[in-house]
């Protein structure tokens, strides 16, 4: 039995959504459970890491706090789950490592997260996921 369940979610890959939906909305109907819902709004320096240049200025970060926390309130409902089960996140940071630090927070009893299908560079699941498995305290679903 599941008391608290952590998914993970990128506001901008709609396809990795839609794959998590069935498992998501099963373990939360067969389980009386809390479904807490996180997006990860990468740090710049993450951005650096990945080749990508600083902007001119400094970006808002509560400004984009809110209105990933807005999207990610709409990508909810998509999963059709009573919203007194139903807790939203969003951090910042690097992904794999926000996931983990709420999933212990939340003392999570199950990650679900979807997984993009693989290349050379990661080979059996993406990064983000295979970190998640790796290091998670508690069972990862991982769903592709």
């Amino acid at each position: 039995m599941y008391n608290s369940i952590l998914v993970p979610i990128d506001i901008s890959e709609d396809d990795l959504t839609h794959i998590v939906i069935p498992h998501v909305q099963t373990h939360a109907t067969l389980n009386t459970t809390k479904v807490h819902f996180l997006t990860v709004i990468p740090s710049l320096p993450y951005y650096s890491a990945l080749g990508l240049a600083y902007s001119a200025e400094m970006p808002d970060l509560k400004e984009f706090q809110q209105a990933a926390l807005t999207k990610l309130d709409e990508i909810v409902k998509q999963f059709r789950i009573p919203a007194e089960k139903i807790l939203t996140h969003a951090v910042t940071g690097s992904p794999k490592d926000q996931i983990l630090k709420l999933a212990d927070m939340i003392n999570a009893d199950l990650i679900i997260i979807a997984s993009h299908k693989p290349d050379i560079s990661t080979y059996l699941l993406g990064s983000n996921a295979a970190a998640v498995v790796r290091h998670a305290r508690c069972p990862v679903l991982v769903v592709r």
